[in-house]
């Protein structure tokens, strides 16, 4: 019993040191000066080169757009849709969600990571404007200088200037911070007139704007997401039934996209995307990172050119309107080009969308596959083969007919390009 009684001393000693250190730790921890915004840091821009690592392909932050405006310039639909979506507390706590702050001890302590999602508004305007990326341990004092500052600033600011500057700062795609810029740039009006359906495409954005952009190749994520965004205000009171019902099925439009500054888009996103993925969107928003790819600007640039020109061909001989192209050194593995379409920039094509990495129907593409394939197991250029209507579904007869209890659909009788079938022939 003494001995139990002595070590619980002991350990009630060491508690009492710690949480001592811990106090003086973060009373004397240094706080940036959250009572200017405008003193806010300034990004470090990520830029992404070519193999030589001299020629730039894309600066993430050139050409930013940021236009601050009031919360009276903006609609009532973008507030109500990002507090639903991003903090649905946003009106009840005091900077800090107590739940998700034991949620990303508990993370961080599994090794899943620090934070895991969950932030609340106030954290994420302290994040996206007084702190910088860390990386190591000095992640933790990032996070604890988020949580402390959040506070405070709830101490200081009405829940109102806390939105408006929240709004104001927010990452919406590429060079876009801000509602302002992003209304002007993806439906060419002022925040203050978006509608409901907009707000919530807009407010789906900021939790990854790389891959919820518009002029992506998510755009079935992008929709989810609105949808998601939608029943939140449905669910929060912020909207009624016959509004949700209205949003959710309205066609939105958005403004084509602005060509400049980027060479290789499809490449450079495609890079962007996987860097996101492996590091984090702050990290590539705020990091500073010079990233060399692998990609070669002289045989990308014939690239781009075969594509267009094969492409034009093909449009006019067989109404063909689109072709990609990836080059890739096969003794390493190097994407060396890629062109995603004939134009990046061509809306009457989905230009944006990277027909390179779409899951599709390969086509005549996988016919050198198949013929070496044919050749290591003992076909000749001689050896005969039936060129004749078969059926490769055994739910339905040799004629292509669904047998009973079976539906037409599953039926597979590919046929040739011009419908016709020339029975024996040689492989060659």
């Amino acid at each position: 019993k003494r001995f139990l009684k002595n070590m619980a001393l002991l350990l009630g000693s060491g508690c009492l040191l710690l949480a001592g250190f811990a106090v003086f730790f973060l009373f004397s921890m240094k706080i940036p000066d959250f009572n200017s915004f405008e003193d806010r840091k300034v990004a470090n821009s990520t830029q992404i080169y070519d193999r030589t690592g001299e020629i730039l392909l894309y600066d993430i932050h050139q050409g930013i757009k940021r236009t601050s405006v009031s919360l009276g310039q903006m609609s009532l639909n973008i507030k109500n849709a990002t507090v639903a979506i991003e903090d649905s507390e946003f009106y009840n706590h005091h900077g800090v969600r107590i739940t998700s702050t034991i949620r990303a001890i508990l993370s961080n302590l599994s090794n899943v990571g620090i934070g895991g999602g969950g932030s609340t508004i106030t954290q994420q305007l302290v994040k996206n404007t007084l702190l910088t990326s860390e990386r190591g341990l000095g992640r933790y004092v990032r996070k604890i200088k988020e949580w402390m500052l959040a506070i405070k600033i709830e101490q200081v600011m009405s829940k109102e200037e806390i939105l408006e500057y929240y709004l104001n700062e927010v990452p919406y795609g590429g060079t876009l911070y801000g509602i302002e810029a992003a209304a002007n740039t993806y439906f060419n009006k002022r925040a203050v007139d978006l509608t409901l359906a907009e707000s919530a495409y807009l407010a789906a954005i900021p939790q990854s704007p790389t891959v919820l952009s518009p002029y992506g190749k998510n755009r079935d994520r992008l929709e989810a997401r609105k949808n998601l965004v939608l029943s939140r205000m449905l669910e929060l009171g912020f909207i009624t039934e016959e509004e949700y019902t209205n949003a959710k099925s309205e066609v939105v439009t958005f403004v084509p996209q602005a060509t400049a500054g980027i060479k290789a888009p499809h490449f450079v996103f495609f890079i962007r995307e996987y860097l996101e993925e492996k590091y984090g969107a702050d990290t590539v928003e705020n990091g500073g990172l010079k990233v060399v790819t692998t990609l070669n600007v002289e045989l990308q640039a014939k690239a781009e050119e075969f594509v267009r020109d094969g492409a034009l061909e093909n449009e006019k001989s067989w109404n063909g309107k689109n072709a990609a192209l990836v080059a890739i050194d096969p003794k390493t593995g190097q994407i060396l080009t890629m062109v995603g379409s004939r134009d990046y920039f061509d809306k009457t094509i989905d230009g944006n969308f990277n027909v390179a990495t779409a899951v599709r129907q390969p086509g005549s593409s996988f016919k050198p596959f198949i013929y070496a394939t044919a050749f290591t197991k003992s076909f000749t250029q001689d050896t005969v083969l039936f060129d004749l209507p078969t059926e490769f579904q055994s739910t339905c007869d040799p004629y292509g007919r669904a047998r009973a209890g079976h539906s037409q659909d599953e039926c597979y009788m590919p046929q040739n390009y011009d419908g016709k079938f020339r029975g024996p022939m040689k492989l060659r």
